[in-house]
């Protein structure tokens, strides 16, 4: 059904029809999206455990910074941050510079076999870094008998090592990911480009700097904002490795992880729980304001 309207010489057509098709979608997103949303924001006001809770202004916001697991948990989720997404982007991005090589042999096989890692059953992945990584793993026992080590590393149990281990399994993870995203974007870069600089005598690294770089800086912008979005929600690497724990004493810890505690494992605590998801949500917020502004175009 369609209406029609005439105002300023300007006609308008009103099709109901296309609302009555999209109600249903925006209905479900109204209800699982949007509601919870709200709700959320209102729970992160009220104190009290379990269903028992009342409205406590800004006591959880107070009670954030009295809460030494809680600031635990941030300082963890910050070093993962700051170390393991430059590492991974670093990573992905000269792995899909190799790949994007027309000369090199078996270039399908090793974007396959890099991709692959994101597509890896979590549950399964984790057990097998567990068992490689263990006091008595092959990657000690390589690394022995290599003569790198004398003794074997603590991967599980010491807090350097444990968040070692974590980003290591992260970046394995991922990096292929996001090659794919860089890979795809220098194969649409005009060949004619790097043409005129080889001509003009620029070498291969003055290309990649000055070419491939800024060409892609749209497609590393986003790569960057959900990298930063994934690592600040990081919670199946630690659940898994440290069986819920996130151990040893709490130096794995992350904030998704510490939510789920404080959801499901501890008298739940719905209200500051909620509290600090909100936390998560001002970090990449605030984080990826500030890279669509480090990276904006200057006049």
């Amino acid at each position: 059904m369609a209406v029609l309207r005439a105002g300023g010489g300007v006609r308008r057509y009103y099709n109901i029809n296309g609302w009555l098709f999209v109600a249903p979608a925006l209905g479900l997103i109204g209800v699982f999206m949007v509601y919870p949303i709200f709700w959320s924001l209102w729970m992160s006001f009220q104190t009290g455990k379990g269903l028992t809770t009342k409205f406590g202004g800004f006591a959880n916001i107070i009670r954030l910074w009295n809460d030494p697991v809680f600031i635990k948990a941030l300082s963890n989720t910050t070093i993962f941050f700051v170390i393991q997404v430059p590492i991974m982007l670093t990573l992905a991005l000269i792995v899909a510079a190799a790949l994007n090589n027309p000369n090199l042999k078996g270039r399908s096989f090793f974007r396959t076999a890099i991709f692959l890692p994101c597509v890896t059953s979590l549950v399964a992945y984790s057990v097998l870094f567990k068992s490689m990584f263990s006091a008595d793993g092959v990657v000690n026992g390589a690394l022995e008998a290599l003569h790198i080590i004398s003794s074997p590393i603590p991967w599980l149990t010491d807090p350097f090592w444990a968040k070692t281990l974590i980003i290591i399994a992260i970046t394995w993870r991922w990096t292929g990911y996001n090659m794919i995203f860089y890979l795809s974007a220098m194969q649409n870069i005009d060949k004619s480009i790097y043409e005129a600089a080889r001509i003009d005598g620029i070498s291969a690294r003055g290309r990649f700097l000055y070419i491939t770089i800024p060409m892609l800086k749209p497609v590393i912008l986003f790569t960057m904002v959900t990298s930063t979005i994934g690592t600040l929600q990081l919670f199946d690497e630690v659940y898994n490795f440290t069986e819920g724990k996130g151990g040893p004493s709490n130096e794995t810890l992350t904030l998704s992880l510490y939510i789920y505690n404080l959801t499901f494992k501890f008298m739940p605590s719905f209200g500051y729980a909620a509290t600090v998801s909100y936390v998560i949500v001002v970090m990449v917020a605030l984080l990826a304001f500030l890279q669509f502004h480090a990276t904006r175009e200057r006049d």
